[in-house]
């Protein structure tokens, strides 16, 4: 018996694209078929066959034309980048897209990619993602789109959006572990050493990156030793004594660099460190509380209702699975 023909993916490619859009997901898809044993064809188009250049100078040599795409086109990739906004006005470009996309089993727009996706008609009346720094224009410029500013990814139906650069890694992931199963997923990020499961509903930032650093050394320092130290005494006096201040010097300080309470920031970090292993392992409430630093999983509890709406026993039953809509 023949062996089953080789799943077709096709990477659209535009001046101005982001290189890393397209060769991040490549990378994860081209992995896990070999991991799998079923090895895609991929394939890069443009929408007349040229070669293009990303916006850091990459050139794509492209293996022909979007209208070459044929059929049985298992996933469609969609990159954003610098280009973008020239490249969604480009109607024989919009019109390919969504030709390619008819024909695809399932389509997905990485980062700023949801532009082209929306040119095209494929994103109305959907909930999608894209880029932080672009959900307003995207939201603005397409107002029958329910765009999402904070989930790293996004599934409606048959269309995938995801937000910003690397994102498009994570997406690729969880396309991957839809198609081979969580344990080929696993092996995909242990070769290529990136994040195991970042699942789409997590938010595009950590608080670290949320929150601007301080600009007083011994602040910022104190900012990095807190993240590492959640399961200690973390109270506004024990926190102030290690800068040598004052409980009330130091919380004024901290609010003015920070632009958060110390509570606040502690409390915010603590939920994301439990987010993170009820999204990843099996351990008891109270167990994920205690290295989290929290003084039980019922004061847990609190702090994920107070943050996210929601319980950390119903937090995990909805983000552990691979895909979170």
């Amino acid at each position: 018996m023949a062996d089953p023909k080789p799943p077709r993916v096709v990477f659209a490619a535009f001046e101005g694209v982001e290189a890393l859009d397209i060769t991040g997901p490549w990378e994860v898809l081209h992995t896990a078929g070999l991991i799998a044993g079923r090895v895609p064809e991929l394939l890069c188009l443009t929408a007349d066959g040229g070669d293009v250049r990303s916006s850091s100078g990459l050139t794509f040599r492209a293996d022909g034309s979007l209208a070459d795409a044929g059929p049985e086109i298992d996933t469609f990739v969609v990159p954003g980048g610098t280009g973008v906004l020239a490249a969604a006005e480009d109607g024989d470009l919009s019109a390919a897209i969504g030709r390619v996309a008819a024909g695809a089993r399932r389509t997905a727009g990485v980062c700023t990619g949801a532009f082209l996706l929306a040119e095209a008609g494929l994103l109305e009346g959907r909930r999608a993602t894209t880029h932080w720094a672009s959900c307003a224009r995207l939201a603005a410029q397409y107002p029958s789109i329910e765009v999402d500013p904070d989930p790293i990814f996004i599934r409606d139906g048959d269309l995938y959006t995801s937000a910003g650069v690397t994102s498009g890694m994570d997406l690729a992931l969880a396309l991957a572990e839809e198609d081979f199963g969580a344990e080929v997923a696993l092996q995909t990020a242990r070769m290529l050493v990136v994040y195991a499961r970042r699942p789409g509903g997590q938010t595009q930032f950590s608080v670290q990156l949320a929150h601007q650093m301080a600009d007083q050394e011994p602040l910022r320092n104190l900012q990095a030793w807190i993240g590492e130290h959640l399961d200690e005494d973390l109270s506004v006096a024990a926190l102030a004594g290690r800068l040598h201040l004052s409980e009330r010097q130091f919380a004024r300080v901290f609010r003015r660099e920070l632009g958060t309470t110390p509570g606040d920031y502690v409390e915010q970090l603590r939920v994301e460190r439990a987010r993170s292993a009820l999204e990843t392992g099996t351990d008891p409430l109270d167990a994920i509380a205690g290295r989290c630093g929290f003084a039980g999983a019922e004061v847990m509890r609190r702090a994920f209702q107070r943050r996210l709406g929601t319980s950390p026993s119903e937090y995990r039953s909805r983000f552990r699975p691979p895909l979170a809509a």
